[in-house]
């Protein structure tokens, strides 16, 4: 039978179990409430890969998206194969419990051997949620790269604009999965802070979900995030200089006087012959 103070020591671990979840589980309703409001990075990333859809959309050489695509790719690739290796290394600790517990015995970390599987199982769940998220993310890549190729050159604004918004209904849930898995870093941090003890766990999660918001909120990245949306906001569209569609105010034979002045202008000059 569990003494008074055993029974009191493991409510605090459910209590802290409960407070971690409701921080994991809650933080992206909250940022997603939040972001209806200016001022929010999830907001204006949305707003930047809208622009960068648009531009997409218009261009008629399509390798810098391509390359913009890859990198995401890689990098959703990279974080995967990271969780796999974290999963795999904290699974072997689970299977040798009976080492595992003798190494946080001597690491000075105070608890049970049933209690010491359920933080480690914790840690992998939140690294399972976000290889899901990774996997996921990549699978949604692959659609973004099809539907890149897929794109008709030379279409008018109405098309255009459909084609805009077909894409970014692809690529938003993209990023927003791969930002996702990124998160759930900070809480496996935060999960396996509970090895140290539940008030160890409540500090971990709460701080997890100030830093988080605070890069959302306040960060140079964020502020950098929203002078840009606020510029492209302002930008016309389609940019002037490059006009692709037939009813387009900036006549196409200036432009093309243009570039072949350019072009004349970098071409060699003939020395003349004796």
């Amino acid at each position: 039978m569990m003494s008074d103070f055993d029974f009191m020591a493991f409510g605090f671990d459910i209590a802290a179990l409960v407070i971690f979840f409701v921080c994991w589980f809650g933080y992206e309703h909250l940022i997603r409430l939040l972001s209806k409001r200016r001022g929010m990075l999830l907001k204006d990333l949305t707003v930047v890969r809208h622009a960068w859809m648009r531009e997409m959309v218009i261009r008629d050489f399509k390798l810098f998206d391509s390359n913009l695509i890859g990198h995401g790719v890689n990098s959703a690739s990279f974080f995967a194969s990271a969780n796999l290796i974290l999963i795999a290394a904290i699974g072997g600790a689970l299977f040798s419990t009976d080492v595992t517990f003798q190494y946080a015995t001597g690491l000075g970390i105070d608890t049970s051997s049933s209690l010491l599987v359920l933080k480690l199982s914790l840690v992998i769940v939140c690294l399972a949620r976000g290889l899901l998220n990774f996997i996921w993310a990549l699978r949604q890549m692959n659609y973004c790269v099809a539907a890149f190729g897929a794109i008709p050159l030379n279409v008018d604004k109405e098309t255009a604009d459909k084609f805009t918004e077909a894409a970014s209904d692809i690529i938003d849930p993209a990023m927003s999965n791969f930002s996702q898995g990124v998160r759930g870093y900070y809480f496996s941090l935060a999960a396996g802070a509970w090895l140290f003890g539940p008030w160890a766990l409540v500090i971990a999660s709460i701080g997890a979900v100030f830093l988080l918001g605070w890069r959302q909120a306040s960060s140079q990245a964020s502020r950098g995030l929203r002078r840009m949306r606020e510029l492209l906001e302002e930008h016309p569209y389609p940019t002037r200089t490059r006009p692709l569609y037939e009813n387009d105010p900036a006549p196409l034979e200036d432009i093309l006087a243009m570039h072949k002045d350019d072009r004349a202008n970098h071409l060699p000059k003939k020395e003349p012959q004796d």
